[in-house]
This record gives structure tokens, sequence and C-alpha cells, in this order.
């Protein structure tokens, strides 16, 4: 998501992660802060449990300053997350 919108860490408002409950052996809010998202207020929480969802979900929304109109943004839905939004399709290798 980062590399893809070119959000830059002074660009960063705040982020939301989300995880579902077999996620469970740290915070992501601790990898953004080593990304070095010092200044962002950070909030984990876990996905409600639905039946059949989707496994092992990290989730993220991420707030940032940007020029982009909300159709220039890149959302990244990767590997089994791709289910979730077919019409979303993102390659990272380009």
């Amino acid at each position: 998501m980062v590399a893809a919108n070119d959000v830059h860490v002074d660009d960063v408002a705040a982020a939301l992660f989300t995880t579902t409950s077999d996620l469970n052996a740290e915070f992501p809010a601790r990898a953004a802060r080593e990304m070095g998202w010092k200044d962002a207020p950070l909030i984990c929480a876990n996905e409600i449990a639905v039946p059949g969802s989707l496994e092992r979900c990290l989730r993220i929304l991420l707030l940032f300053n940007t020029e982009r109109r909300a159709d220039e943004i890149v959302h990244v839905y990767l590997k089994g997350a791709r289910l979730l939004r077919p019409d979303r399709e993102y390659d990272p290798q380009g």
C-alpha cells in the first residue's frame, strides 16, 4: 500500500489494523512503528468472527495526506484477500 501509493512517513495521518482472531502473535501497529510511523495514531482491533469468512486476514485502513483523487488511490488486496474485492486487482510486481 505504501509503495503503491507513494506514501511517505510524514503523509500518514492514522491507521486502523484489524486481524482475524487466528492472528494473535503480535500487534500489527508494532510493525508500523518500526517502519517509522511514530507520530500517527495507530489502532488494532479484531474482525467479527463470521462463520465461513476469510481466515488469517489482516486489513489496514490507512489515512494519509495526498493530492490524489479517490479513483487514483491504489487499493491492495493480496493472496486470499483478493476474494474480498475481485474488482480491485493489484499486482505488486507491476
